[in-house]
C-alpha cells in the first residue's frame, strides 16, 4: 500500500492511487498517533482497516494503513475459526458425548463396565458432569461391578504447556484440549466469611476423588488486596496433585482470609491434568450416592459396542448447548481451550462422515493439520483474493490465537468479517461479540471508549488486536480491524480505543 508523505510529493498518478485506499499512513487521526507516541510505538507496527460494513468491494475505505501485511493477530483469530465452524456445523449444532455399557443390569447393578466417550465437547462442566452420571441412575444402576472407562481418543494428544505464553499454569484457560475434557480440567474454590467463628468457610466444585480438602481456613482483618497470595497455597510444589501410594492430595493454605473481602470465587486448573478426570467422575459419582467396584481408567470404546446393527451402540448421549452458546462464550470471553476444542472438532466431523463410497474413510480423530487444512479450503472457496500469496488465506496454528506463528493481513480479517455481514450468520456473530464497555474483555474496568461498537480483542507479548463491527453517530456501521505487533503493544490499547471513538464519530 502507498503510504502519502507529508511533503506531498508523489505525482498526481501515484497520489489518486493512494487515495483510492482512504486515508495513508500519514493522515492517521490525530488521538491515534498522539497516543502510539506516548506508548514509543511507530506507526509501521501498526495495521488498520476502517470501511463501511456491507460496502463494494470496490468502495473507498474510511482508512487504511498497512492493510496487507501478514501480522500475528493473537485472539482476533478465534474469529476466523469461530465464523467458518457456524457455516460449516451451523448455529444450532451441538456435541454429543455417548455412554455405552457393557453389561446387564441386575438389581441395580451394572454387571459390566460403563465407557464415557469423549467427542470434544468444550462445555461439558461440573453441572453438565453431574447430570450425565444422574442419567445413568437413571438407567435404574446404582452400583457399577466393573470399571468407569474413559474414551478421549478421539483427538490426537496436543503438545503443550499451560504456563508457555502467560506464566500462570494453574489458569484454567491455558488448559490443553481433550477429547474428553471435564469442567476445564479444573476446580472452583469458593471462600464464604463467617465472621462469628472466625474462618472462611470452603466449598469446592468438582469433587475430586482422593483429595482432602481443609473445610476452612482462618480469616484476618487485612484489607482486601492480593488475597490470592496472602493464603500462601501450596499448589506450586512439584508433585502437588499426584497420590503417593493411598494417601490422600492434601491442598493447604498457610495463610489466611481476609474478612473484608467477603465471598470470593478462585477457578484453579488441577496441577495434575492428566489424573484430573478420574479423579472427578469417581468423586462425582461417590458424591451422589453411587457405588464402584472397580476403578475409573483410560480406554478405548470397543468397536462391538458401536454396532447399532447388532442393538448395541450408546444407551444415551449428552448433548452440549448449541455451537452459537459456545461461540459466545469463546468471543466474550476469549476463552482459549473452548476455541482448541471447537477446532479439533471440525476435523473430527469432517473425519466421522466421509464422502459416500470412499474406499478407505478417514481415521474418525480430530487433528491440528487435518483442521488447519479444512479452514485452508473453507477460506479459498469463500474468500480468497487471485494474485496474492496463498490467495490471503491466514496461517492458523490452533484455531486460538495461542501461538507466534500465526500471520493474517488487516484486510484479510475485514473480507472475513464482510462475508459475514452480508451472511444469515451475521446475527449470531455480533451477539457473540464484546460490547465496548459493557461484557465480556471489553467491560468497563477495561476499556475507555466511548464509541459504540461489538468488538473481538486480542493480546500476546508484543501483540494487541481487536475487529469488529463500530456504529457511528451517522447511523452507518464500519467494519474495524486494528493490529499492533511491537515489543510495547501492551501499551497500544489508549490508541485502540482513540480508534474506536474516531470511527464511532464518523
Amino acid at each position: 500500500m502507498l503510504c502519502l508523505p507529508r511533503l506531498l510529493s508523489l505525482s498526481a498518478l501515484t497520489l489518486a492511487a493512494a487515495l483510492t485506499h482512504g486515508i495513508a499512513a500519514a493522515e492517521l487521526p490525530t488521538p491515534v498517533t498522539q497516543a502510539l507516541a506516548r506508548a514509543k510505538i511507530p506507526a509501521s507496527a501498526l495495521g488498520i482497516v476502517v470501511e463501511e460494513a456491507g460496502a463494494s468491494p470496490r468502495a473507498k475505505s474510511l482508512l487504511r494503513h498497512r492493510a496487507e501485511a501478514p501480522m500475528n493477530p493473537a485472539s482476533v483469530m478465534k474469529l476466523v475459526t469461530t465464523i467458518a465452524a457456524l457455516e460449516l456445523l451451523g448455529p444450532n449444532w451441538k456435541w454429543r458425548t455417548p455412554v455405552y455399557l457393557d453389561g446387564a443390569i441386575r438389581e441395580g447393578t451394572l454387571r459390566g463396565n460403563l465407557y464415557i466417550e469423549g467427542r470434544g465437547d468444550p462445555k461439558l462442566v461440573a453441572e453438565r458432569l453431574w447430570l450425565l452420571l444422574r442419567r445413568v441412575q437413571g438407567l435404574g444402576i446404582s452400583t457399577i461391578e466393573g470399571d468407569i472407562v474413559l474414551d478421549d481418543g478421539l483427538f490426537e494428544a496436543v503438545p503443550h504447556d499451560p504456563g508457555e505464553f502467560d506464566g500462570e499454569p494453574l489458569r484454567p484457560y491455558n488448559a490443553a484440549p481433550n477429547a474428553l475434557l471435564l469442567n476445564f480440567k479444573s476446580v472452583l474454590m469458593t471462600f464464604t466469611p463467617d465472621r462469628a467463628a472466625g474462618v472462611a468457610r470452603l466449598h469446592v466444585e468438582p469433587p475430586l476423588a482422593g483429595v482432602a480438602w481443609p473445610a476452612s481456613v482462618p480469616l484476618s482483618q487485612e484489607r482486601c488486596g492480593d488475597w490470592r497470595g496472602g493464603l500462601q497455597a501450596n499448589f506450586a510444589r512439584a508433585g502437588f496433585g499426584k497420590t503417593e501410594g493411598n494417601a490422600p492430595v492434601q491442598p493447604r493454605f498457610a495463610g489466611p482470609y481476609p474478612a473484608a473481602c467477603e465471598e470470593k470465587v478462585w477457578p484453579l486448573a488441577w496441577p495434575d491434568p492428566e489424573g484430573y478426570n478420574a479423579r472427578a467422575i469417581a468423586g462425582m459419582w461417590q458424591a451422589i450416592g453411587g457405588t464402584l467396584r472397580g476403578q475409573v481408567r483410560a480406554g478405548r470404546v470397543p468397536e462391538a459396542l458401536r454396532d447399532s446393527a447388532q442393538g448395541r451402540g450408546p444407551v444415551f448421549a449428552l448433548e452440549s448447548p448449541p455451537l452459537a452458546e459456545v461461540v459466545r462464550d469463546i468471543n466474550k470471553y476469549s476463552n482459549n481451550v473452548m476455541t482448541q476444542q471447537l477446532f479439533l472438532t471440525l476435523s473430527l466431523e469432517q473425519a466421522a462422515t466421509p464422502e459416500t463410497g470412499a474406499p478407505n474413510p478417514p481415521p474418525a480423530q480430530g487433528t491440528l493439520s487435518a483442521s488447519r487444512a479444512l479452514l485452508q479450503d473453507w477460506w479459498r472457496e469463500h474468500l480468497a483474493v487471485k494474485g496474492q500469496m496463498d490467495e490471503g488465506a491466514p496461517r492458523i496454528s490452533n484455531g486460538s490465537g495461542l501461538s507466534r506463528e500465526d500471520r493474517v493481513s488487516p484486510a484479510a480479517l475485514a473480507r472475513l468479517l464482510q462475508y459475514a455481514w452480508d451472511g444469515p450468520l451475521m446475527p449470531e456473530l455480533l451477539t457473540s461479540l464484546p460490547i465496548s464497555g459493557q461484557d465480556g474483555t471489553l467491560r468497563p474496568e477495561r476499556w475507555r471508549a466511548r464509541g459504540s461498537a461489538h468488538l473481538k480483542t486480542g493480546s500476546l507479548r508484543d501483540v494487541n488486536s481487536l475487529a469488529g463491527v463500530v456504529d457511528a453517530q451517522s447511523g452507518r456501521r464500519y467494519v474495524l480491524v486494528a493490529i499492533v505487533n511491537h515489543p510495547n503493544a501492551a501499551a497500544a490499547r489508549p490508541a485502540l480505543e482513540a480508534l474506536v471513538d474516531w470511527v464511532a464519530r464518523q
